[in-house]
């Protein structure tokens, strides 16, 4: 007998998360200087963290013997003073993706149903798989999501139901009044969850806390990844009714969040100059990139967030052939987008080498 046969079939049937290509691996199997390479692949911070939460870090790193406080009681509190909520409104994850995790743990068994947009964020279908629930593609026509058409899906097997806003990885966002209209369809027994990773790059966000301070069953998820550029510490929160937060800390694994991370989120929380930097840079870096590819005639998606969706034709092959040069997109053939790549926002010099390799690459496939 193999030992997948002993497995549990529905880890099995996972097919695994690949993340944007790592700078160092690049370098080592191109021979390249890691310091000439360009990623704009994993949506990441291109000004990096902010100096206070690196100075808050560094200080941590005293007490780097001692356990973290597994309730992370500062750093909720400042979460829940933030955004007008009680602490008992707020729970800390390793990254927003172990939030992801903690509400598939507790909502989804093999009855039960998890409904999300056709180009959302891909590790939905994959907790869904691993926890043997349906997992029920709704299509987004012109990329956004349908969230009437979500709202007609829903069934009494229904659990769970995801709303990537903006939404990864096609920068499109839904407006208040058709969020509205659709929580005002969703019944009692289904969780809602708005996955806000890029929450902090639009002027008008919707506002989904309303939702979290009436009592409704939804989960507002926030990460310290992107605006705050902390990314490498996998520092992300969500909040939601006192009740159902409390559900998901007993899914929590203790200590899940440790202190250096929790000190530089601490930190960051509070910089607000360096958050405003980043939505300046990425405001100009959008503008760049859809001025380009609108002179280009290359189809692009409005992006609302810190990267855009472009067509390039060949999207695996664009991918691969800029990376020989050292400049790292993201292929979209796993979302089913095969003449996409996505292209995150860098500093202007990152983008301009990004625009360089690009038309070189599409030059030549048209030679």
């Amino acid at each position: 007998m193999s030992i997948d046969q002993s497995a549990n079939r529905f880890v099995c049937d996972l097919v695994a998360y690949e993340p944007g290509k790592p700078i160092d691996e690049t370098a080592r199997e191109l021979g390249l200087d890691p310091s000439q390479i360009v990623k704009v692949a994993s949506n990441e911070n291109p000004l990096g963290p902010s100096p206070v939460a690196k100075a808050a870090m560094a200080t941590a790193l005293d007490e780097a013997h001692i356990y973290p406080d597994g309730g992370g009681y500062k750093l909720r509190s400042a979460i829940a003073e933030k955004f007008g909520l009680d602490r008992s409104n707020v729970v800390i994850g390793n990254g927003s993706n172990e939030i992801i995790e903690l509400l598939c743990h507790t909502f989804l068994n093999r009855d039960a149903e998890l409904i999300a947009a056709e180009h959302a964020f891909v590790v939905y279908k994959l907790m869904a798989t691993l926890f043997g629930a349906k997992y029920v593609e709704v299509t987004d026509p012109n990329f956004i999501h349908d969230l009437d058409g979500m709202a007609d899906a829903i069934t009494a097997d229904t659990r769970l139901v995801f709303i990537a806003n903006p939404n990864n990885p096609t920068g499109t966002m839904v407006d208040e009044e058709t969020i509205d209209r659709f929580m005002a369809r969703v019944p009692d027994h289904v969780v809602v969850v708005f996955d806000e990773a890029y929450h902090e790059f639009p002027d008008n966000p919707p506002d989904t806390l309303k939702y979290v301070r009436e009592g409704r069953n939804v989960v507002v998820l926030r990460t310290f990844s992107k605006i705050h550029g902390l990314a490498a510490l996998r520092v992300g929160y969500g909040l939601a009714p006192a009740p159902l937060a409390e559900l998901l800390q007993k899914a929590r694994q203790p200590f899940n969040v440790n202190a250096i991370a929790q000190a530089g989120a601490l930190a960051a929380l509070a910089d607000v100059e360096h958050m405003q930097a980043t939505r300046t840079l990425n405001a100009e870096g959008l503008a760049f990139y859809e001025k380009a590819f609108a002179d280009r005639g290359l189809e692009f998606v409005p992006s609302h967030a810190n990267f855009i969706l472009v067509r390039t034709g060949e999207g695996d092959r664009v991918f691969k052939d800029m990376l020989k040069q050292g400049v790292i997109v993201r292929a979209m053939s796993g979302y089913k987008l095969p003449d996409w790549v996505r292209i995150s926002i860098g500093t202007a010099a990152q983008n301009e080498r990004c625009l360089e390799v690009l038309d070189q690459v599409l030059a030549t496939a048209s030679v």
